[in-house]
């Protein structure tokens, strides 16, 4: 098992000397991983889609730059992957986010992990002036493009939404022949693209037979489509409630003591590519909370020396 943590980057650790130097920190650890998410804001009435019709956090509304805030990581960390759980991909022209994540991948000197999904905010579609219908036939392009910007030299691609002209599109990622591809989603729809085209799924913590069934719909299609499902990658996202006593054991995806929480973690994490995320930016409110916290699931998750 794999171990990695948020990057700092909303609500009072959305502070660019101080992100810098918690991922430092967080690397000291001797974590695998740090990732970025992306919000481009919080509505003040209840948000379509948000679980139970609830309000955002409010600490949502203030945010760095996801792919900006990987490029602090990068520079304050020398060893540990660098990834984006999950990035909205479709904000931006594909062309334009290849650019930018090329120059992340050679930034940190070929340690990007690029993880890619839908979003849910209709809000945020609307904000960007992103159409929210045909966002799954936005996405297949999206990968096509960054597929051919990456991959082939010179660069064209002809489709329904972008044209890229025969061109030269350099430079290359320092990763070769691209950046590794993770996917987010909770569909049958998602899974069967993280099967058909990823290379692994930007998962969550959840309850264990929800998370069987979703998983065999992506081997299932990395079957179908010739491709070894041992293969994928599985991160395992993670936004802890911890309490100092033991909870109800069937909240242990993500309400309990660390050991409870860590436990469950366990029982998903069953091949050694398998990776825990661990989001401790709505669990604590100071670095040295959130330190102090990542140094507890370090202990727990953490093989025996």
């Amino acid at each position: 098992m794999r171990i990695g943590f948020s990057v700092p980057q909303f609500g009072p650790f959305a502070d660019p000397d101080r992100t810098a130097a918690m991922c430092a920190a967080l690397e000291a650890l001797g974590c695998h991983s740090l990732w970025v998410a992306d919000r481009l804001l919080a509505p003040l009435a209840p948000p379509d889609g948000y679980p139970g019709g609830q309000q955002m956090p409010a600490r949502y509304g203030t945010h760095l730059d996801p792919l900006l805030a990987l490029g602090l990581a990068a520079t304050a960390t020398e060893r540990v992957r660098l990834g984006s759980s999950t990035l909205n991909a479709l904000w931006q022209p594909p062309l334009v986010l290849a650019r930018a994540l090329t120059t992340l991948d050679l930034i940190s000197h070929g340690r990007l992990d690029v993880g890619i999904g839908l979003g849910w905010m209709r809000e945020e579609y609307e904000a960007a002036g992103v159409p929210w219908k045909g966002r799954g036939a936005r996405l297949e392009e999206t990968l096509d493009v960054l597929d051919a910007v990456w991959r082939c030299d010179p660069v064209t691609h002809t489709g329904p939404l972008w044209t890229v002209p025969e061109s030269t599109v350099l430079p290359k990622p320092l990763q070769s022949p691209r950046p590794p591809i993770l996917l987010g989603g909770f569909t049958p729809y998602a899974l069967e693209r993280v099967g058909r085209r990823a290379d692994g799924w930007l998962a969550a913590s959840m309850p264990l037979p929800y998370f069987h069934g979703l998983w065999a719909v992506a081997v299932e299609a990395a079957e179908r489509a010739g491709r070894d499902p041992a293969g994928l990658r599985r991160v395992f996202r993670v936004n802890p409630e911890v309490t100092t006593t033991e909870a109800d054991p069937a909240e242990a995806h993500h309400r309990g003591t660390v050991r409870q929480i860590c436990d469950h973690l366990e029982q998903m994490c069953t091949a050694e590519t398998d990776e825990v995320l661990v989001d401790l930016q709505l669990t604590t409110d100071s670095p040295e909370e959130f330190l102090d916290l990542a140094a507890a699931f370090t202990a727990e998750l953490s093989p025996p020396a």
